[in-house]
């Protein structure tokens, strides 16, 4: 097989488990990285995004509920980055490990990563990622009168803040991550989506939003001129008429045969819609590009066309379907 240059985008099965301690988190990832370092024993060039979802939501609870005159909470976006420095310490420690077992020599380094969004985005007329603690409806109205924040009722558990999820405009990082690649080392970055920020004056600042790991690990797949953008989550395939007796794995399929199915609401917001989008977008870009959806038990037979769901262009080899 030649060697390709592939961003793994790591969902956070991968991460958590239901001790929410950081021993428990580390021997999840030490796990995982045993399904990773398949990759990198075939050759590839390997580029480590992961999401951070409970883990920068616990960092900005704690932050919430022990801020004080002498220590003020921290922002989101400062959060984040925390929780990028905390996730890639675990991971590169778990890939060490696995490196050293199969006596492979090379050097893993995870990387705070800076996301561009535009700050005119419409995303942030419209919050929509729920956030931090839940309040009662009446503490709610208290905390947006004060603040001028957004609250809303979340499954009914309660109130929550929620702060807009942007489209992420550049990988600022992009440059030093590929000249990493170049040097055959193993890359961990755009950690949680990254930390979102956005160019003012001369100066980058941060801004409080959370953007879409799987749209960061494409923008990101496409700065590094990658040849595959791998989307690991906790099923083997993408799947039409999920959950029903209609219910049909998706192979190998055309990025116009997937938008087909995405306009036909097959796929869950939040859930699989941002993996299928960030598919067809970078199948899209360039032709021999391909995207895959897969479990991480999976990502290397997927790969090899083994297993999972493949995307690629219609025009690739005149292929316009799915099978």
């Amino acid at each position: 097989m030649r060697q390709k240059k592939i961003v793994v985008a790591l969902g956070g099965n991968s991460i958590k488990s239901g001790d929410g301690t950081a021993r428990a988190q580390q021997k999840k990832l030490e796990m995982t990285a045993i399904q990773l370092v398949k990759l990198i024993e075939e050759g590839h060039q390997v580029v480590i995004t992961h999401g951070n979802g409970p883990q920068v939501g616990n960092i900005y609870l704690q932050q919430v509920q022990a801020e004080s005159p002498q220590n003020p909470a921290m922002p989101l976006d400062t959060c984040g980055a925390m929780s990028q420095g905390m996730i890639g310490y675990w991971l590169a420690n778990a890939i060490d490990l696995r490196l050293k077992e199969h006596g492979i020599a090379k050097q893993v380094a995870p990387i705070i990563t800076r996301v561009e969004v535009d700050p005119m985005d419409i995303a942030f007329l419209n919050p929509s990622k729920p956030i931090g603690p839940f309040y009662s409806a009446e503490e709610a109205k208290a905390l947006m009168e004060e603040t001028g924040e957004t609250y809303v009722e979340d499954a009914g558990r309660g109130w929550r803040k929620v702060v807009p999820s942007p489209q992420p405009v550049a990988i600022l990082e992009h440059p030093i991550i590929d000249t990493m690649l170049e040097h055959d080392h193993i890359v961990i970055a755009a950690g949680g989506g990254g930390v979102p920020v956005y160019y003012n004056r001369g100066r980058y600042v941060g801004i409080e939003a959370v953007i879409d790991k799987d749209f960061a690990s494409l923008k990101l797949a496409e700065a590094i001129d990658a040849d595959v953008l791998m989307m690991l989550t906790e099923v083997d395939h993408a799947y039409i008429h999920f959950g029903t007796d209609k219910e049909a794995p998706l192979t190998t399929i055309s990025s116009k045969a997937l938008h087909h199915y995405m306009k036909e609401d097959h796929f869950a917001p939040g859930s699989m819609l941002p993996k299928v989008q960030a598919a067809i977008d970078f199948a899209d870009s360039r032709d021999e590009r391909e995207a895959i959806i897969t479990s991480l038990e999976h990502a290397s037979e997927a790969l090899d066309g083994v297993v999972g769901t493949r995307v690629i262009a219609e025009s690739v080899h005149g292929y316009a379907g799915a099978y």
